[in-house]
Order: structure tokens, then C-alpha cells, then sequence
């Protein structure tokens, strides 16, 4: 027997240190494909090998189905033409902090509703060496409009001491295993931050988890000591956090008629709350180290909101980043961000939240959108090109109706679990994250890319410092083949053919 379970490990061993796994493709008409995962079978991407010069490797991802595909080329000295990018090593901005996703209730859920080598693959699909390795997580404290019901940490009777405060039975069965999973499976350190949706009914003017409410004054300090209390749940539990919110989308309460769990802010209020409440209580507890993020909500409102929040020195100081989400990004400049930045440049940026949702009455799921793939990408590389340290997306897992939520509020996600049929679908979205979250581990530092180039094509470049290593993310929205030439003068000209509607990510040494 013991010869058997010698025998059994080395196999799984074995099973996951093969050779990459290509994609089970299947095409639901939607414009693109998904990459099917079942009992049988899924697609791995293993870590590149560093090449000698002058080769260069290339991935590309596409519509076409592609995805991963590496290919090897090499720099020459020829002189380039046409379409032109340089890479410029010498002119370092920003450090990466990193890439990944949130661990909602409904993320669990659908996790759970797996047999338990298909939650492996999952899960190992996202944090593993053979996976896209997100290193950063995002955890509600309490619950969300991803969740079956709206509950927090204290709910009940007015308890300004919260005597009655506990984790709930949701993070024990749908968060905490799945993180404490991520953490063991990711080589790097997976890094994770809290945002809190509401605060019990009886902390807010209105007495209800969402609509027009703000926290009672009388609260304020009750609502600070509960971010402590979730902090020592989790630590309970040996899971520690790198930074929190100030909470999640405070402007939603001036949507009519929304539903999602939320907690209104003023950024005078605001302000208040943090340097006499928030910034203290957490300087002087056992977490006085962890970053705290101001804003978590639209770059609609920046710079102003936050300026207004910070203009409060006090509590300016207590403040280490800048938390944004991107729904309102279809009609608010990426420049937004660098106006902020420019306003506060020793706080970091960071984007939080995003996800594609109902649209011109398709959706939630659409299974195999590239567009959809392509509006994450476009988005993270103008987020990284104007001082953005990360990219977080929403849900990582959802079921193929866009849930579970409790407010039918359903939308899209990287990866959508089918339970009844035993598999789920790999989304374009979760290749063009897996192209940073993949290739640019922290610390990268983002370097100065110079375009000259004719089509809808946007590019960042990065610098390894762990390897002396050089990535270049290009997006190439165009229907058609596009032919580049990436230039860095310390190795030559590497000429490139960007497939139609592709992703591609170039790395050398």
C-alpha cells in the first residue's frame, strides 16, 4: 500500500510538470472561443525558459483560437520600416504590483459545484506555475451582490461595541478554503486586499444594506473597529492581508433605484472618518502595516473626489493608494488617472474591479467573446500606461447565467463553470489577462514604449529586474494582419506580424 501511494504521487508529480496542455476548443457563435476543461482534460501554459540573444520568444493569443501559441525569433540589425515601436529600458516609471481576481461568494459556489479534481484544475488554472499565476486577491468583508442573500459580520440588534460581531458561515465555506488554496498553490506570494460593501443595517442613516444611506456619525468609530475584528477572523485562520479599502463604490448610492450593498461617502465625511477613526485604529493594531486604498469606485470622479478626500492632510498621510474600478472607462480618459497621479505621486494607483455585463441585450455570459477578451486587455494597458500598479478583476468564476446573485445584478467572467455537464470554459478574458498576470511577475517596472504605428494597435513594455529580463504586451484590435517592427537599439529589430484581433506578448533578454 505504501508502494502505491509512492507510485500515485510521483504520477501526479509528474501529471502537472508535463509539457503544456493545448486548448480544448469549442465555438459558440459569439465571435471567438472558449477552451473547454473536464475530467480529461486542460490547458496549461508552463513558465518560459529565458533564450539567449539575439532570440526573442512571442505568445500569441487570438480570435482565431490561438491561445499561448510560443514561437521563437530572432533580433536583427536590419533597419526597420513601417510601423515602428521602441523600447526604451533606460526610462523606468511605475512598479507592477500585480494582477488577479476577486474571491466572491458566487466564485465559491461555482468552485464548489465541481468534483473535487475539476476544482483542482480550476484553481490551479489561476494560481498555479502551470496557470496564469494571478498574484493578487481581492476579499469582500461581508457580503456583496455576489452573494444568495445580503448578510454582514453583525447583523441584528444596534451593537455599537460589536459584541455580536462574527465571520460568516459564507467565508468559512466560500472564501476562506479557496484562498487558503490559492496561497498554497501560488510560487509567488499572493497578495490580498479587503473591501467591505455595507455596514450592518443599523450603522446606516437608512437601515437598509443598499439605497441612499450613509454611516451614522455615532458609528464611526464602530465601523473602523469592525475592520479590525474581520482582520483577526482571517488571522484566526492564518490568512493575512497586504492592504483594504475605505469600501466599495461609495457613489453607487446616487444610481436611483440600485440594489448593490453599499455604504455612501462624502468626501468631507470621508476624510473625517479616516483620520479619526479608520487611520488610527488600524496604525495602532496588529495590522499597522497593511496599505489602505481610498476611493475603490469610478475614475469618473477622480481627480476631484479624491483630492477633496486628501486635502485633509491627516488623513492624506494615513492613505497609501488610490483604488479604481473601470465601468465608467468607456467614456471618462485614461488621462484621469494620470491627472491623480500627477496630484499625489507618492500614492499608487491600482484598478479593483471590472467586469463586461449585459450589452445590447446579449449577456451576462457570453461564451467565447473575443471583444469582451479584447475591452479587459485595452483597458489594463492604458491603466499601466497611465501609472496604474495592477488590474483586479471581479468574479473569477460564475455559472453560465451570470451568478449566482441575489439581485439578479448578472454579468461575465474569465472562467463560467457548467456543474451539470462536469467541466468549464476558459473565456478569452482570462488568456488576455493571462498575458500580463503570465509574463509580468512583481516587481516589473513599466518602461518607456515610443509608437509609430498605423492601426488600432496599444502596447506596454516591462523590465524584469529578478532576470534582466524585457516584456512587451501588444494589443492588435485590427481585422487584419499588422506588421511591426520592435526596436531596442541595445538588441536590434525584431520583425513582427501581429495576427488579426490578437495579443501577443514578446520576451527577451
Amino acid at each position: 500500500m505504501l508502494k502505491l501511494y509512492f507510485l500515485l504521487t510521483f504520477f501526479v508529480a509528474v501529471s502537472y510538470c508535463q509539457d503544456d496542455q493545448e486548448c480544448l476548443s469549442r465555438d459558440y457563435g459569439y465571435g471567438g472561443t472558449v477552451c473547454v476543461c473536464n475530467s480529461d482534460h486542460c490547458d496549461t501554459i508552463a513558465r518560459p525558459d529565458k533564450v539567449d540573444q539575439p532570440q526573442y520568444l512571442i505568445y500569441t493569443s487570438n480570435k482565431a483560437g490561438l491561445r499561448f501559441h510560443k514561437d521563437v525569433g530572432e533580433f536583427t540589425t536590419s533597419d526597420s520600416s513601417g510601423n515602428q515601436i521602441v523600447i526604451n529600458p533606460d526610462q523606468q516609471y511605475q512598479e507592477i504590483f500585480g494582477w488577479g481576481g476577486a474571491f466572491t461568494d458566487a466564485t465559491g459556489i461555482n468552485i464548489a459545484s465541481l468534483d473535487e479534481a475539476l476544482q483542482e484544475k480550476l484553481l490551479r488554472s489561476y494560481f498555479a506555475e502551470d496557470g496564469i499565476e494571478y498574484n493578487v486577491g481581492r476579499v469582500p468583508i461581508g457580503g456583496t451582490d455576489f452573494s444568495t442573500h445580503g448578510y454582514s459580520y453583525d447583523d441584528g440588534e444596534e451593537d455599537l461595541e460589536l459584541a455580536n460581531f462574527a465571520i460568516a458561515d459564507e467565508d468559512f465555506q466560500y472564501k476562506i478554503p479557496y484562498i487558503k488554496k490559492g496561497i498554497e498553490l501560488s510560487e509567488s506570494k499572493l497578495e490580498l486586499f479587503a473591501s467591505a460593501w455595507t455596514a450592518p443595517k443599523w450603522m446606516k442613516t437608512n437601515g437598509e444594506y443598499a439605497g441612499f444611506g450613509y454611516l451614522k456619525e455615532e458609528a464611526y468609530q464602530t465601523w473602523a473597529d469592525y475592520f479590525v475584528k474581520f482582520l483577526d477572523g482571517y488571522q484566526d485562520e492564518d490568512i493575512h492581508f497586504w492592504g483594504i479599502t475605505t469600501g466599495n463604490e461609495p457613489h453607487t448610492i446616487l444610481v436611483p433605484g440600485n440594489k448593490i450593498n453599499t455604504v455612501g461617502w462624502n468626501a468631507t465625511e470621508l476624510g473625517k472618518w479616516i483620520q479619526n477613526n479608520l487611520g488610527p485604529t488600524i496604525r495602532t493594531s496588529d495590522y499597522w502595516d497593511i496599505q489602505i486604498m481610498v476611493h475603490d469606485d469610478q475614475r469618473l470622479f477622480l481627480p476631484a473626489f479624491v483630492d477633496s478626500v486628501l486635502e485633509n492632510q491627516t488623513a492624506a498621510d494615513y492613505i497609501d493608494g488610490i483604488a479604481v474600478h473601470w465601468y465608467t472607462d468607456f467614456f471618462t480618459p485614461p488621462s484621469y488617472l494620470t491627472d491623480t497621479h500627477d496630484h499625489f505621486p507618492s500614492k499608487f494607483i491600482i484598478s479593483t474591479e471590472a467586469c463586461n455585463e449585459v450589452e445590447a441585450g446579449i449577456g451576462p455570459v457570453v461564451l467565447g467573446s473575443w471583444d469582451r477578451g479584447e475591452l479587459y486587455s485595452k483597458d489594463i494597458l492604458e491603466v499601466v500606461t497611465n501609472w496604474g500598479v495592477g488590474w483586479v478583476d471581479w468574479n473569477m468564476v460564475l455559472d453560465e447565467a451570470g451568478g449566482p446573485t441575489y439581485i439578479n445584478n448578472t454579468v461575465d467572467a474569465p472562467i463560467i463553470v457548467n456543474a451539470t455537464g462536469g467541466e468549464f470554459y476558459k473565456q478569452p478574458m482570462f488568456y488576455h489577462m493571462g498575458h500580463f498576470s503570465k509574463f509580468v511577475p512583481r516587481p516589473a517596472v513599466r518602461v518607456e514604449t515610443v509608437t509609430n504605428v498605423t492601426g488600432d494597435v496599444v502596447v506596454a513594455a516591462f523590465h524584469k529586474p529578478s532576470d534582466d529580463g524585457i516584456v512587451v504586451v501588444l494589443l492588435n484590435k485590427e481585422e487584419s494582419v499588422v506588421p511591426i517592427s520592435l526596436v531596442d537599439e541595445t538588441r536590434g529589430t525584431a520583425q513582427l506580424e501581429l495576427s488579426e484581433k490578437s495579443i501577443t506578448t514578446i520576451l527577451y533578454w
